[in-house]
């Protein structure tokens, strides 16, 4: 492989690591959304609040590392995709500044006007924001973008970046609705266990619809796309994906829900990867390889050797920040607190 070839890998990982985690902090703000009124959602909202406190602003680390280095590894496909699709991904920004700004001020804001303002900002963001990023992907997979593109509606707005926005609330609202059932297990809470597990149950459902759909949509929407997810490497991740689906719905069904964060996980990682192996050798089918965007290879190199660096430097903090939160280690959460919405709130809580 190319010095090229595996900074593109490094993206893709990156890409599928955002994915992952930023996705769950999504799906919690998908299902802050649809919670109901004020008494309803109180259980559910207190509950996102607490597992989303510690980790949703380290979550976005992994979108930095990805625009770094789409940047500085590949400056023609990053020109091209926020040339040809700068609303949806000025869209995306946008939602995801109010989304931050929502949820860190609606717990210290004392009027009752103030804070429904910004939970429903942090709440409708936390939906737009990941549909106008994966339309912005299903352009980039349909091939409707190449360099010296113009910006138009119909390199976003048009059949597979529909199916891709969808799928990625989907998948978001999937992976929130499995680690909230999780979370509301290891914190005693049982009705919240089957509230976000019958969610999740319900997400996989609707994964499977799209699956159908897409049957139908990207064989001659994005028939390059199509070739790669149905041979090789690109079928076996999709196989994966398939796979790890099946298994989290046996685990949700019978209860198993510590075990069920990791398959979920493996759902979304395998579909991403999935995406940008099928995509070979193009970054943007059919238009532009991996070679045809690369920078000067001294710049390749070492943006490596930096990646390599912040790996070593950052990864294990990560790695001890996610196990200190899954394992309830950062705040304690007891049931009388989700009863009555009481007890000790977040970073920034009254």
């Amino acid at each position: 492989m190319t010095t090229a070839g595996i900074v593109a890998l490094v993206l893709l990982l990156a890409v599928a690591a955002y994915a992952c985690a930023g996705g769950t902090d999504y799906g919690a703000g998908f299902w802050d959304l649809t919670a109901g009124g004020a008494e309803r959602g109180k259980r559910p909202r207190w509950l996102i609040d607490h597992a989303m406190a510690p980790v949703w602003e380290v979550n976005n680390v992994w979108l930095i590392f990805v625009l770094v280095i789409m940047w500085t590894g590949f400056p023609v496909l990053f020109q091209t995709v926020f040339s040809s699709m700068w609303l949806p991904l000025a869209l995306a920004a946008v939602g995801l500044v109010l989304r931050g700004a929502g949820f860190a001020l609606r717990k210290p804001i004392k009027r009752v006007a103030g804070r429904r303002l910004y939970g429903a900002m942090f709440a409708v963001s936390s939906l737009l924001t990941p549909y106008f990023l994966g339309a912005a992907v299903g352009g980039i997979a349909s091939g409707r973008v190449a360099p010296g593109t113009t910006a138009s509606a119909d390199a976003w707005a048009n059949p597979t970046s529909f199916f891709f926005g969808l799928l990625t609330v989907t998948g978001t609202a999937f992976l929130g609705a499995v680690f909230l059932s999780c979370d509301a297990e290891r914190w005693d809470a049982p009705d919240l266990v089957g509230y976000f597990r019958r969610r999740a149950l319900a997400c996989l459902t609707v994964a499977a619809l799209l699956g159908v759909a897409a049957l139908f949509v990207v064989p001659s929407d994005a028939p390059h796309l199509w070739s790669g997810l149905t041979r090789g490497a690109g079928l076996v991740l999709a196989l994966v994906a398939v796979v790890c689906t099946a298994a989290t719905a046996v685990m949700l069904l019978r209860g198993h829900t510590r075990w069920s964060r990791f398959t979920a996980v493996g759902v979304v990682a395998a579909s991403v990867t999935a995406w940008g192996v099928a995509q070979r050798p193009y970054l943007i089918p059919t238009s532009l390889t991996v070679e045809d965007a690369a920078g000067a290879p001294s710049t390749l190199v070492w943006l490596l050797v930096v990646t390599l660096v912040a790996v070593l430097l950052v990864g294990p903090a990560l790695v001890l920040l996610y196990w200190l939160d899954t394992h309830a280690e950062l705040e304690s959460l007891s049931e009388s607190d989700l009863r009555t919405g009481g007890g000790a709130g977040p970073a920034g809580s009254e």
